[in-house]
């Protein structure tokens, strides 16, 4: 085990579940001629994060570790700002995708990095994963701007 792999494990735990705090907030409050759609793409991403934030958090007491659960923790861990529920709906798809950006470069690159270092396959595979998805998710919301 990494103590590397495992810190960067708790970014990821923290973005992830930063950003379905704020992916909920925007299914909750989006508006507009687009809402159906946008309210079905949210709710599909925030219910995809929802699942990963557990099997992060597994990934994490496996390698023996504690996994951060609290606010104060999430916050001090994540980039991922707080979402505005006031703003248009291009805007929050805008927000998301940029997001979906920075959650790939900030914690799952690093994570996978170091994983790869050490050989560690099961996190390579869950990072790589993650990527994926966070990818498709980029590209999903950008396709879905005006």
């Amino acid at each position: 085990m990494s103590q590397k792999v495992v810190e960067n494990l708790k970014n990821v735990l923290a973005d992830s579940y930063a950003l379905y705090l704020k992916t909920q907030n925007y299914h909750w409050n989006v508006k507009g001629p687009h809402f159906n759609s946008l309210h079905l793409l949210f709710e599909g991403q925030y219910q995809d994060l929802a699942a990963s934030i557990d099997e992060i958090a597994e990934l994490i007491r496996a390698l023996g570790e504690i996994a951060p659960g609290t606010w104060k923790e999430y916050e001090a861990l994540t980039v991922i700002k707080d979402g505005d529920a006031t703003l248009s709906a291009d805007e929050m798809v805008k927000d998301l995708a940029e997001d979906q950006e920075k959650i790939v470069k900030n914690s799952l690159q690093k994570t996978l990095d170091a994983a790869e270092e050490i050989g560690d396959d099961v996190v390579v595979d869950a990072m790589v994963g993650r990527m994926t998805v966070h990818r498709k998710n980029k590209w999903m919301l950008n396709s879905s701007i005006a």
